[in-house]
């Protein structure tokens, strides 16, 4: 059982990851929260505590490596996959330092998603 928890602010983003999650790619995966920004998603991950995280960068409110560092205070084993349009290398950098395991580029594709979810799923064991 994975318990993953998706950070976006784009609605059209979370509805994609959790559908390629859900469609079976991803056995025993489970959505326990649908985040829209960072102060959202540490609230999520207090009460649900998911075994994995999909983190956007850019967000109101609380931005993405803000986040990071929030949640990797809670729990600094979980694993983070960044999923970001963002071509800036030193955010990347930046949430990879933070605490992150992996990052995917936006747009993605299904394949590219779920690689991405086992590699940093695998990394932790």
């Amino acid at each position: 059982m994975m318990r993953l928890l998706i950070v976006d602010d784009s609605n059209i983003i979370r509805s994609r990851i959790m559908r390629i999650v859900l469609a079976g790619t991803l056995p025993g995966a489970q959505i326990v929260g649908l985040a829209r920004d960072g102060a959202q998603a540490v609230m999520m991950f207090k009460a649900h505590q998911p075994d994995v995280v999909t983190m956007d960068l850019t967000m109101p409110n609380m931005d993405g490596v803000k986040c990071i560092e929030e949640i990797i205070a809670i729990n600094p084993d979980v694993p983070i996959l960044v999923v970001s349009a963002l071509a800036d290398k030193a955010t990347a950098i930046s949430a990879l330092r933070k605490g992150a395991r992996g990052f995917l580029n936006k747009p993605f594709t299904e394949k590219q998603l779920i690689a991405a979810l086992k590699e940093v799923i695998s990394n932790d064991e």
